[in-house]
């Protein structure tokens, strides 16, 4: 299995590229756009990627009170790496470095599920989790993602589910094993 360092790198170099294009639809990596979700292929690793930015963020301090902050990019996918067997990973980055030994909650709908951290990324902790997670996101609306940074602020992101299922499953096929 890939390290998570490995890929979080991976991943934010690959991000850092198609993401501001796809926002432009111009970039030759954007395969599919599916409402609020866009998939993104690359050669050499081979990676394909369902991606979506929040629809709405909020920041509060440790007393639940609205703050403000600077934070980086904000996005919530689901990646494919057959060379490295990964398959149907779920990935969050909360564009700041999250609090030591924290853990990330996502919710859809009665369900909820602890993401483990490592500076700004957070995963489930095992494929099967994986499973689940992608799973209820194919039956849910909508995504919140709590998360608690390094400095005690909490941030909440909800992600839109429109367009998920087709993202993920285009994603998956063109890098089916």
């Amino acid at each position: 299995m890939m390290n998570k360092t490995t890929f979080a790198t991976t991943l934010a170099c690959m991000l850092a590229v198609a993401m501001p294009a796809a926002a432009q639809q111009t970039t030759d990596n954007l395969v599919a756009a599916n409402t609020d979700w866009s998939t993104f292929e690359a050669e050499n690793p081979r990676e394909c990627i369902s991606v979506s930015a929040p629809t709405s963020s909020t920041l509060t301090d440790g007393n639940g009170n609205p703050t403000t902050g600077t934070r980086g990019d904000i996005y919530l996918m689901v990646f494919y790496r057959p060379g490295a067997n990964v398959q149907g990973q779920v990935t969050f980055t909360g564009g700041y470095p999250f609090a030591s030994g924290s853990t990330v909650d996502l919710t859809v709908g009665d369900s909820t599920f602890q993401l483990f951290t490592e500076g700004e990324w957070a995963w489930p902790a095992t494929p099967e989790d994986d499973a689940r997670v992608v799973a209820a996101l194919k039956r849910g609306a909508d995504a919140v993602v709590r998360g608690r940074s390094g400095r005690g602020n909490i941030t909440t992101d909800t992600f839109s589910l429109l367009g998920f299922t087709a993202g993920v499953e285009e994603a998956e096929s063109r890098c089916a094993s």
